[in-house]
């Protein structure tokens, strides 16, 4: 059974070996996003001091890291596009899997985790973007049940936005 683990703050290197080999991914299949350094050490750092970084674990394997944020993305206030509610959200940013966890329908449990740990805060509204032309997480998002709202600025690219009312 897939879980989510709170990632303690003496863990940097091992999502940042998760993220490297994620980045090495992206770029074999002609994808620029998260080629230019971000995410970087510093910026898993900040997450996990934030407590605000999470391990996914199957049986005490990692699998994959990802963000969950609820103090918003500055970045959404500038969106070209409707975002689907107003209300408070969660964020998820810099998910990423282990090569041996690809392809095995993870990201869909690990959504679901997301939005049942959002639900007990009283969060609703589950947001998130991706680069246009990163194919497999806009089909995973679709999958999901998440709409495509419109576009951003992020990490020196347009991204496009995502949004989920739950």
């Amino acid at each position: 059974m897939v879980e989510l683990r709170a990632a303690g703050t003496n863990e940097v290197q091992t999502a940042t070996t998760i993220i490297d080999a994620a980045k090495r991914h992206l770029k074999e299949q002609g994808i620029d996003q998260w080629q230019t350094g971000y995410p970087d050490d510093a910026c898993i750092k900040r997450d996990l001091e934030a407590g605000k970084g999470f391990f996914v674990v199957e049986n005490g394997a990692i699998l994959g890291y990802l963000c969950v944020d609820y103090d918003g993305e500055p970045a959404y206030d500038q969106m070209q596009g409707t975002w689907n509610t107003s209300e408070n959200y969660v964020v998820v940013h810099r998910m990423a899997f282990a090569a041996s966890a690809r392809g095995k329908g993870i990201s869909s449990s690990v959504f679901q985790l997301v939005e049942k740990m959002s639900k007990q805060r009283g969060i609703t509204s589950f947001r998130v973007d991706t680069d246009e032309d990163n194919h497999k997480m806009r089909h995973i998002l679709q999958k999901n049940g998440f709409s495509y709202c419109g576009t951003i600025w992020f990490d020196n690219s347009e991204k496009i936005a995502f949004d989920k009312v739950f």
